[in-house]
């Protein structure tokens, strides 16, 4: 293995801390489908290569207006416009009144992903000229007591009853706002500077269990109505109407979100029915969702400590308390979820078991991180955190990390540990410009990855043939393609030759430096028994892994809890190199993925304890490790 890690002194580091917004400007180094969808499929680097030289974008897939029934009950009256501007770099009113806005810089594309299910209709309803004005449910909707309000959002809640509100026509709303929404994206797509997608939220809660979707399209060719859980619960029906519509010249694809809420139930091992999963199941799911969302403000869905007992890093923003049930009264309970099926690792090794077992893999997917924000503004920033869910936490105190919050709406009080929501997270893509076609073509060949909020950089790749000094060369990304895959692609072992990753990271401007690489490896024995394993790969400050334990030594790095301060001199602004499994068998199926950890900096709620005067609470971690993660290689086994 050679590492090379490019290290600054403290005063050149504060230089570019202070460089702020240079995000989109990434150099060159750094920087419709039918049943089988061909044009997207990622082909071999080694044979294609990259048309072009890609650059690092990143953007949020998961965003809320007052045209989704939740956010509206919660007080949110921003609209489309609103958020993409948001987005774009400007201030937006919080629902409470104090003014928002991102700290980082613009970001480089955004999906207003309001729920399908009755989308506008709470808005639409409270107003008294409306035709449908003295339906109960709207009579409720403006009332000026907060629990008839709340009452009559759940009577909305198409995703938790799966069934139309009796007596309310829906239609004639949500075709008038989604075209709405529709015209909105249009308005401020800005090819080259700034990209927008039509989209919605598929939201099926059957009993509590979250089986949410995002569906983004590639274009602005779009459906006269999004297909929503009020027309079926069953996600395997929302995939045959994408494959229709795609049949009929419209491309989009979805996006599974929290399936830690799940309760196993977004990455079983059966169908719908209770069947198990057979190949046509597979390549459907395998079709419509390239991407899963691993970290967002309701907790990050990447794996668990049940799960993986021996990766020290498991246990990173989650949401213990996940599972949801409904009371007749609308009362929500919460308690621990399961965790088998609900976690992104753990569906990634059980697609190594169904390929063994049915020849295709229905969880080949890539990663992605979004912010679910239902204020029109995705919460990304732990020392700027404003919540998710308007009026309802609006407030450090609601959130709980100050103490006597109290949680809920009206007399509506929730067992809800918001304390536990983190301020995450976004997506990253690798394209060669900042426009619909090429970023949703990243999309697609899954050469996507996750943060945890920080707009960190991370390229990954696999190739046999890379030269020792490939991590030193000036156009390194581009000579990885020419001679491998990247991050969502597959590589066909070879007899006596193991693959070669390289992985490269770079710091982003205003966050902590960089403390360690690492790479999470996955892969199924002879026996069909799956297993897992993280290594660390580069270290920061000359530091280098040890050849047993696979770990870095401990970088020193330290944060100082009376005010937030982080030690300066610790950490590098890039690592870069070229490794190899040391424990390669070339007849194993196997996958890989880039992980990359920043120095500790202080959570969400400490900064709020502190700014408050008051100890930071005991409920959750002091501080955060931010980290960004790659999508997969996948590394066929090769042929006897």
């Amino acid at each position: 293995m050679r590492t090379f890690v490019r290290r600054y002194g403290w005063v050149a580091a504060t230089a570019l801390l202070a460089a702020g917004c240079e995000q989109a400007a990434e150099r060159p180094g750094l920087a419709g489908v039918e049943a089988k969808a061909p044009e997207h499929r990622a082909a071999p680097a080694s044979a294609a290569g990259a048309s072009a030289p890609r650059h690092a974008y990143f953007g949020d897939l998961h965003i809320h207006t007052q045209n989704s029934i939740d956010s509206y009950n919660f007080g949110v009256r921003a609209t489309p416009d609103d958020a993409y501007r948001f987005a774009k770099g400007e201030a937006l009113a919080h629902p409470l009144g104090y003014s928002i806005r991102l700290q980082g810089g613009p970001l480089d594309f955004l999906a207003v992903t309001d729920h399908g299910e009755y989308l506008g209709v709470a808005a639409a309803l409270a107003d008294p000229e409306h035709p449908q004005a003295s339906h109960p449910v709207a009579v409720k909707l403006r009332s000026s007591d907060p629990q008839e309000r709340w009452e009559a959002g759940l009577a909305l809640d198409g995703w938790v009853r799966g069934k139309p509100v009796s007596g309310l026509d829906p239609s004639p709303i949500v075709r008038s706002i989604w075209q709405e929404t529709v015209a909105a994206a249009e308005r401020h797509d800005d090819p080259g500077r700034f990209t927008t997608f039509v989209a919605y939220e598929f939201s099926s809660t059957p009993g509590g269990v979250n089986l949410h979707r995002n569906v983004i399209f590639s274009g602005n060719d779009v459906p006269a109505l999004p297909f929503s859980a009020v027309d079926s619960v069953n996600p395997e029906d929302l995939w045959t109407w994408l494959d229709e519509q795609r049949a009929n010249g419209i491309e989009a694809l979805a996006i599974p979100h929290n399936s830690n809420w799940s309760q196993g139930r977004m990455f079983d091992r059966t169908d719908w029915a209770g069947e198990p999963i057979d190949a046509a199941y597979a390549e459907q799911r395998r079709r419509n969702e390239p991407l899963v969302e691993i970290t967002q403000g309701k907790g990050t869905s990447e794996t668990h400590p049940a799960l993986s007992p021996n990766d020290e890093w498991a246990d990173f923003e989650l949401w213990r308390k996940n599972s949801m049930t409904y009371g007749e009264d609308g009362s929500i309970v919460f308690a621990e979820g399961a965790t088998t099926g609900a976690y992104a690792r753990d569906a990634l090794r059980a697609g190594l078991e169904l390929e063994r077992e049915i020849a295709a893999n229905p969880y080949r997917f890539g990663f992605i991180g979004a912010s679910d924000g239902h204020n029109a503004a995705g919460s990304v920033e732990e020392d700027q955190h404003f919540g998710h869910a308007g009026k309802m936490d609006g407030t450090p105190a609601a959130r709980g990390s100050l103490p006597d919050g109290r949680q809920g709406l009206g007399q509506m009080q929730f067992e809800l540990e918001m304390i536990e929501w983190g301020a995450s997270g976004l997506t990253g893509v690798w394209a060669e410009e900042n426009t619909r076609e090429s970023i949703y073509a990243a999309f697609r060949r899954k050469e996507a990855f996750a943060t945890s909020g920080p707009r960190i950089r991370v390229r990954f790749f696999a190739g046999f043939d890379y030269p020792d000094d490939l991590p030193n060369q000036h156009h390194a990304a581009e000579r990885a393609y020419a001679g491998g895959v990247p991050m969502g692609g597959e590589l066909a072992a070879q007899p006596g030759n193991a693959p070669r990753f390289f992985v490269q990271a770079a710091r982003a401007p205003r966050e902590a430096w960089l403390q360690r690489a690492q790479v999470v490896k996955s892969w199924i024995d002879g026996s069909g028994e799956t297993h897992e394993r993280v290594f660390d790969v580069a270290c920061s400050d000359g530091l280098t892994p040890d050849p047993k334990t696979h770990r870095c030594p401990d970088n020193g790095a330290s944060v100082d809890l009376d005010d937030c301060s982080i030690s300066l001199d610790k950490g590098d602004v890039e690592l870069v190199t070229l490794w190899s499994d040391p424990t390669f068998d070339p007849t194993e199926r196997a996958l890989y993925y880039a992980r990359v950890l920043q120095n500790p900096t202080c959570r969400w709620s400490t900064w709020e304890a502190i700014r408050a005067g008051v100890e930071p609470t005991s409920k959750v971690p002091a501080t955060i490790q931010e980290r960004a993660w790659s999508s997969p290689i996948w590394i066929a086994p090769a042929v006897r």
